[in-house]
């Protein structure tokens, strides 16, 4: 039988010491995220609403059965997925347009840094508000366009505008956030490799086609997952701006959960939607780690 040595001991003790200093975080973390994910799970499964006083009842399946038929679902998630085709995009590219901008060593260049930078640390439902003053029947948007539509256009009150409407705040929001993402990676290329490119002939405009682009490939998978991750997850500006009006064409799955679970008190289906939500978020998140994986 082997003996506790005053090594082994020693060996022990440091192999133990990083668990002891995860070990508050990990209980906050298990009594705020783990515990609550893993009874809205079971709550999945059960009929639980208005009367939240009373114990929940088994039911299986049955609230998968009512998402399956429930038409305000569907469109949700069409919404959801019409979101994420029409700002991850364009999160993707117009931040790596500006980062190569702000990236040239010019005068003055960290007042445009900061300024493209500023939208980030200004909070949503200011920015919602601003944004729907702007959108507004007699808002700035529709007299600047009143020689061309002089009645206006309806952003925010036309179920063919609300949407796009709503995905301007989140692009204009986000735009400098992964700016400083791609900042960081543009700096991390050195200058003899431009240098090398213009002498094969590939300079102005075609060097960042032939060397930006390929060396930013990792920092492109990583801004086009987590845009795409937070753009699911959408919920202030539509609460703020909208209210997933009018009639539900700019209600996400997080909006709807929100309704279901604080306005109607369905709190069993709303967790049923939330795991639906949590499996398309796993999703990317999967498509996350192979991209990294596959790029490092």
């Amino acid at each position: 039988m082997n003996r506790l040595t005053p090594k082994n001991s020693i060996i022990i003790q440091q192999r133990l010491t990083p668990y002891f200093f995860l070990l508050p975080a990990l209980i906050i973390l298990g009594l705020t995220v783990f515990y609550p994910a893993l009874q809205a799970f079971y709550l999945s499964f059960t009929r639980y609403e208005y009367d939240i006083t009373q114990t929940p009842q088994w039911v299986g399946f049955a609230n998968f059965q009512r998402l399956s038929k429930d038409p305000v679902f569907w469109q949700t998630l069409i919404n959801t997925l019409i979101y994420l085709v029409g700002v991850v995009p364009i999160l993707v590219i117009a931040p790596l347009i500006l980062a190569i901008l702000v990236n040239q060593k010019l005068r003055g260049m960290n007042w445009f840094r900061a300024a493209y930078y500023t939208p980030v640390v200004i909070s949503m439902v200011v920015a919602g508000i601003a944004f729907k003053w702007l959108y507004a029947e007699n808002g700035l948007l529709n007299q600047l366009l009143k020689g061309i539509f002089p009645e206006g256009i309806p952003w925010l009150t036309s179920p063919k505008f609300a949407l796009y409407s709503v995905m301007v705040v989140t692009i204009w929001k986000g735009l400098g956030y992964y700016m400083v993402i791609y900042l960081a990676g543009l700096q991390s290329i050195g200058a003899d490799v431009y240098e090398a490119a213009a002498i094969d002939g590939s300079d102005g405009i075609s060097k960042h086609w032939d060397i930006t682009v390929p060396l930013m490939k990792p920092y492109l998978a990583l801004v086009a997952v987590i845009s795409a991750i937070s753009a699911t997850k959408v919920f202030e500006e539509v609460y703020i701006m909208t209210e997933g009006g009018p009639r539900n064409s700019s209600k996400t799955i997080v909006y709807y959960l929100y309704e279901q679970a604080f306005n109607n008190l369905e709190i069993s289906y709303a967790c049923t939607i939330g795991l639906v939500l949590f499996l398309i978020i796993l999703s990317l998140s999967i498509v996350r780690l192979l991209v990294n994986g596959a790029n490092f």
